[in-house]
């Protein structure tokens, strides 16, 4: 199973280059075929330039001009829309994620699961120096969304997921233009039948650079997307929902933490 990695940057000259090499060097370590796709959202800084040496070095990455407006969530979109695996994940610019909880997600799809999420808010997973005042207005918007939804999964706001192709061809078209992308294509996998499996992760901030999600973010257009999905779910009589019937046999969802394992719908603990 091939791995695209979708990583949108805005000014991430100081970041992008240590992510990029710790991705290939840990996917190619572990002998998983994959791309690299680093979405320039407009920069104004060295970005293009960093990536462009980067894929001279690695002919798996690439530097994409995002060909939209400035927005994460449409450089996510040119990412989605380019990418040739089977799978594919999304990743930050900015180093928080870990590439070896890529390799986690990756070992999900491969099992079946056609969606791999991670909590950074269950047993065995670790944050480093998350800023209080974000880590509050996070924590509030994801009860809100357990509460809505009752999927059982605690950090759908979570940019960094995975998923397989036809998920993403099936949550087509996309709305958000922001970083509400980020719980439009969870909820909308979830509440269309996918199966997912959830993992813990880990989460550092970010060392350099400057953080692009300002808590205005998680205001009107977080709403608008969440009660978009909810009223799919309840008043389109299943008209979204993957066809059950002509689909391959596939997990259910499932958490996992530590040794913890339940099958069944997805269980949580904040």
């Amino acid at each position: 199973m091939k791995l695209s990695v979708v990583i949108p940057a805005h000014n991430e000259e100081e970041t992008v280059a240590e992510t990029v090499e710790g991705l290939v060097a840990t996917l190619s370590r572990e002998g998983i075929e994959h791309e690299v796709t680093v979405v320039d959202d407009s920069s104004t800084d060295g970005t293009i330039a960093v990536v462009e040496r980067l894929a001279t070095a690695h002919p798996q990455v690439r530097c994409l001009p995002s060909p939209y407006r400035n927005g994460f969530g449409f450089a996510v979109r040119a990412g989605l829309e380019s990418f040739t695996g089977d799978a594919v994940a999304i990743v930050m610019a900015d180093g928080s994620d870990s590439p070896e909880d890529l390799v986690t997600y990756q070992r999900l799809l491969e099992e079946g699961y056609e969606c791999a999420f991670g909590s950074r808010f269950v047993q065995g997973a670790r944050v480093v120096d998350y800023p209080p005042s974000k880590l509050i207005m996070n924590r509030i918007v994801n009860f809100g969304i357990r509460l809505l939804f009752r999927h059982g999964y605690n950090d759908t706001t979570n940019a960094f997921k995975a998923y397989r192709r036809e998920v993403i061809e099936n949550v087509k078209p996309f709305l958000s233009h922001h970083f509400n992308l980020t719980v439009e294509l969870p909820l909308k996998a979830v509440v269309r039948g996918y199966s997912f499996g959830v993992v813990p992760i880990s989460w550092t901030n970010r060392k350099a650079g400057v953080s692009k999600l300002s808590l205005n973010e998680m205001g009107s257009r977080y709403l608008f997307i969440i009660l978009y999905v909810f009223l799919e779910h309840h008043l389109s009589r299943g008209d979204y929902r993957r066809d059950d019937e002509k689909a391959p046999p596939r997990k259910r969802g499932i958490w996992r933490a530590g040794k913890l394992e339940r099958k069944g719908r997805a269980l949580s603990r904040d």
